[in-house]
Order: C-alpha cells, then structure tokens, then sequence
C-alpha cells in the first residue's frame, strides 16, 4: 500500500479507538492519538494499524521508564500491540473502572508486548 493511503486509514483507525475511549466516563476524555502505521517492510510496503480493538495497562515492570509516576498508560491496541491510543496517569481505581468497563464492550486485554508512541 502507499504511504499516504495506507496513512489515510490508519489515522481513521486511530480517531475510531481515541472517540471509543474518550466516550468511556473514567477516561476523562483524555485519550490522545498515538500510532496509525504499521512499521514499514524492507521492500517499504506501509501497512495501517489493525482494526482490532483491545486494551493494555503499562507500567514500569512492562519495561518502560515512566517519567509520570501518576499511575499507569492505558493503551488501545491492535493485534500486534501498536498503540492507536492512549492515557497517561491512570489511577489504580480508575483502571479498575476502566477494565469493568472494557469487560462489559467485549473489549479483551492484550498481553504482548506494547509499542507505544515515542
């Protein structure tokens, strides 16, 4: 696919996972967008982000150095866990607010490994 195309529907992708999170009330509406492509093959064949919508928390035994010591990053996920949206600062209870939330959308939780926006 060519960039721009394939970046024309990641960017969708990504709006349709930040409105489903900013429409959740324990997310605040503070879901910011994150990754709409794909990393890009050796022949630099771009591929959107999956449709897929599944959620992850992130902290730092994930194996990220968190500068925000507020809580957690919740991310939307897609199958190979490229963030297509995410929160910063997610308190305990909120994250608890959040998963029955999640639960009750059939939302699964994604278990991989999470790329995040850098």
């Amino acid at each position: 696919m060519q960039y721009f195309a394939a970046l024309t529907q990641g960017k969708k992708r990504v709006e349709a996972a930040r409105v489903y999170l900013n429409d959740i009330p324990e997310a605040g509406g503070r879901a910011m967008p994150a990754l709409a492509l794909k990393p890009a093959s050796k022949d630099n064949v771009w591929t959107p982000v999956g449709t897929e919508m599944l959620y992850a928390f992130v902290d730092e035994s994930s194996g990220f150095v968190l500068t925000d010591k507020s809580g957690h990053i919740l991310a939307i996920v897609d199958n190979d866990g490229l963030s297509k949206t995410v929160i910063q600062g997610v308190t305990p209870p909120q994250k608890e607010a959040l998963i029955k939330s999640f639960q009750a959308d059939n939302i699964p939780e994604y278990k991989g490994m999470v790329t995040l926006p850098v």
